[in-house]
């Protein structure tokens, strides 16, 4: 079976963006299909300044929600990025085989090291190097798929350049990665800015539908969600990005076609009443789940503890490999110490 690696980063409240994007797809397609493995990348949240206890009460929340979404320990891998030491251990390696101008073009990077610099800040060195660590999160399971959006897709050609590389200069270690990317709405759009993502990372959420929202909550933000001048109901990313995205989140959540539903409304005001409903029932059985979960955080605690202990014992041969490969000495190898025929441990 094709392995499968994603994560999902506890810098922010899980959004429907995040669902409809892609744990939707993780709980239908990918445990039944791959050897999958779902992650909470917590030390990727620790790349900009943080408060230590949102990031463990995110992280919880985040693993709850894979869970509530339908991800099936008995199918997949759940767990925590920090449970498992071989992410950090493969990520220095490949910091040995990365180049700084590769770290410096990352597009991430230069947008969120501009905004500081505009501040007056500095960003922290865990902020250009992360694509390595996120190399790592890969690379280290042998994923030869990784599931990403637009936004990551840069990330994942990284870790395959950093694979190619290490593979031709050291031997033949790590599988070379390719990204994948699901269809209808693989990219939901914020409801008062349709031209930027949906982004859970975001400090207010006027225009951010998040999964544990109240219904009320989630009407009254589809609602009072920005559309376009004119009044027909047409299907147009480029001219029409408001109500384009707000027929991909129908359609997402219908199974329905976004150019096709167009033709069905008359009027923004029905368009917008039907896109709500249709993400009220969407989130109503995954909230309903969570709820449950929470009620037994015991349970929860229990899956991520296998999870990282399954997730090491695959990681580790691979990890292993890898600093054999580069170099490094073996820890507890045996050798005979010249002249004397003992066996010394190193």
């Amino acid at each position: 079976m094709t392995r499968v690696f994603s994560g999902v980063k506890p810098t922010g409240h899980l959004t429907l963006g995040n669902y409809l994007g892609a744990m939707r797809r993780w709980a239908a397609v990918d445990q039944h299909q791959a050897d999958a493995l779902f992650c909470v990348v917590d030390l990727h949240a620790l790349t900009v300044d943080h408060d230590p206890a949102r990031v463990r009460r995110l992280s919880r929340q985040s693993a709850t929600l894979l869970l509530a979404a339908g991800l099936d320990p008995e199918l997949c891998t759940v767990f925590v990025q920090s449970h498992v030491d071989e992410h950090a251990r493969l990520s220095y390696v490949l910091e040995c085989v990365a180049t700084d101008g590769e770290m410096r073009r990352m597009i991430q990077y230069k947008e969120k090291a501009a905004r500081e610099r505009q501040r007056g800040g500095s960003v922290r060195l865990s902020l250009l190097t992360y694509p390595v660590l996120m190399a790592a999160d890969i690379l280290a399971y042998g994923a030869g798929e990784v599931p990403v959006g637009d936004d990551q897709r840069q990330h994942v050609e990284l870790a395959r350049d950093l694979a190619v590389r290490f593979n031709q200069r050291y031997g033949h270690t790590f599988v070379v990665p390719r990204a994948t990317r699901p269809g209808v709405a693989a990219r939901v759009m914020n409801l008062q800015d349709p031209t930027s993502k949906m982004g859970k990372s975001d400090d207010v959420g006027p225009g951010i539908v998040y999964l544990l929202d109240e219904p009320d909550v989630v009407r009254k933000k589809v609602m009072r969600a920005v559309t376009d001048s004119g009044q027909e109901v047409v299907y147009d990313r480029e001219t029409r990005p408001g109500l384009a995205n707000l027929l991909e989140i129908l359609a997402a959540c219908t199974g329905g076609d976004p150019e096709l539903l167009s033709g069905a409304y008359t009027s923004y005001g029905a368009l917008k009443k039907d896109t709500a409903e249709a993400v009220v029932e969407v989130l109503r059985p995954l909230q309903e789940r969570h709820k449950e979960l929470c009620a037994d955080p015991g349970s929860v605690e229990g899956v991520l503890r296998a999870g990282a202990e399954r997730a090491r014992g695959m990681a580790r041969p691979t990890v292993d490999a890898a600093y054999r490969a580069i170099g490094l000495l073996p820890a507890g190898v045996e050798e005979e110490t010249a002249g004397a025929g003992s066996v010394v441990t190193v």
